[in-house]
């Protein structure tokens, strides 16, 4: 060919391409075949979508015509498990070929993992199916939009209303960018009630919200709401990070009244230069995490929680440090009693962690999960009050790389 002259012939890329044309219009409940006859085409079989339950603990098959649906598997001790994990692919050789297990990929939030048999594996194939399970993984999350189908996979066991409201509220559970990553998990995903948070990226802070509604059931659940909404309202008309405070505090007090308050975290992070910004009221400090242990509590001046009517907050200022990870939680976390009828508290809560952080680190979402099912252990496997942990990780840098084309 002419140096110059573009080849304009079909190619995989481009029929990856025609993925997104073909699936603009198309029912959710086709998405399956349609992936099931893209994979048929690189000579791939016995295809499987699993997704994640609302626990975290296991994988479960997508149904779907052409789809293989097999039983729901670990997220420990299983192939699918470990891709899903570590965002990695993992390949199993059998008998009659290479059992492939793709990580569902969405803006660093996990989706799922899809996996299919080849009878050989080749470089061109990896790269193609890396790229076709991106795809696959946008696809599900748009049609997660007006669909049920989804939803009822990943729901394992009966769900409460105040669980589906709480849901409905978040974003995805992890991010992850160059220059940071944020995971977050809601205790018990079934049940939860008052307990909910929230972040945006904007250009380069990194906007974050964590809140605990007093009481329980669709009471929490409604200030939840109102105090989330709140948040994003006032996010959105760029203004301070006490004027937020001010902004969610006047929202719960005329809705609710004196009797009814929420307590909040909001933090900016300045994602270049690691400068983070914090009011706290009425949580627990968040922890700054560095090296795998706890170097100390973020502390900052006390405020009323939110619907109190607090005067204005005074903003703590803290520097973090390349890999230094902020971990907020809830007051479910250390205020569960366990055997003997004791607190949890603080101090199991930083023994948790400094466990956690001896092992070799999965990244933070992996990470966060692991710690999560370590405190549930270590309560007994009970949580009777809504139990929230969000984690922060900072690498700084740019991120401006990414836009160059090989």
């Amino acid at each position: 060919m002419d140096e110059g002259i573009v080849n304009r012939s079909e190619g995989f890329g481009e029929r990856l391409l025609g993925l997104l044309d073909r699936a603009r219009l198309m029912p959710p409940q086709l998405i399956a075949p349609l992936i099931a006859e893209e994979v048929a085409r690189v000579g791939g079989r016995d295809v499987s979508i699993l997704l994640q339950d609302y626990a975290q603990e296991l994988l479960v098959p997508l149904s779907g015509r052409k789809l293989h649906v097999g039983q729901p598997v670990p997220m420990t001790d299983s192939p699918a498990g470990r891709a899903f994990v570590s965002a990695e692919v993992v390949e199993v050789s059998q008998p009659r070929g290479v059992r492939m297990y793709l990580p569902l990929l969405d803006g660093g939030d996990q989706v799922g993992v899809m996996t299919l048999t080849l009878d050989a594996v080749t470089d061109d194939d990896r790269r193609l199916l890396r790229r076709l399970a991106g795809l696959v993984a946008d696809m599900l999350v748009t049609k997660n939009a007006y669909t049920d189908q989804f939803f009822l996979t990943r729901r394992r066991e009966p769900m409460s209303v105040s669980a589906e409201i709480q849901w409905s509220l978040l974003p995805p559970l992890s991010m992850s960018v160059p220059q940071v990553e944020v995971a977050g998990i809601l205790e018990p995903a079934y049940r939860v009630a008052g307990d909910s948070f929230d972040y945006a990226l904007n250009d380069n802070i990194l906007h974050v919200a964590v809140i605990d509604a007093m009481g329980h059931g669709l009471d929490a659940a409604s200030m939840a709401t109102i105090a989330i909404g709140a948040y994003r309202h006032a996010r959105r008309e760029f203004i301070s990070l006490a004027e937020k405070y001010a902004f969610m505090d006047d929202a719960i007090s005329q809705q609710f009244g004196p009797d009814h308050f929420v307590t909040a975290q909001l933090m900016q992070v300045n994602i270049t230069t690691g400068e983070l910004e914090l009011v706290n009221a009425g949580h627990p400090a968040p922890l700054l995490i560095r090296g795998g242990q706890v170097a100390r509590t973020l502390e900052s001046a006390t405020t009323l929680p939110v619907g109190f009517g607090g005067e204005e907050p005074r903003i703590a200022e803290h520097m973090l440090q390349r890999g230094d990870r902020v971990l907020c939680y809830t007051d479910g976390i250390i205020e569960e009693h366990v055997a003997g009828g004791e607190l949890f508290g603080e101090e199991r809560l930083i023994r948790c962690v400094k466990r956690v952080g001896g092992e070799p680190s999965e990244g933070v979402r992996a990470d966060l999960r692991r710690l999560s099912h370590t405190l549930k252990r270590e309560r007994g496997g009970r949580t009777s009050d809504d139990a929230t942990l969000f984690m922060i990780e900072w690498h700084g840098g740019a991120a401006d790389h990414l836009t160059v084309i090989d």
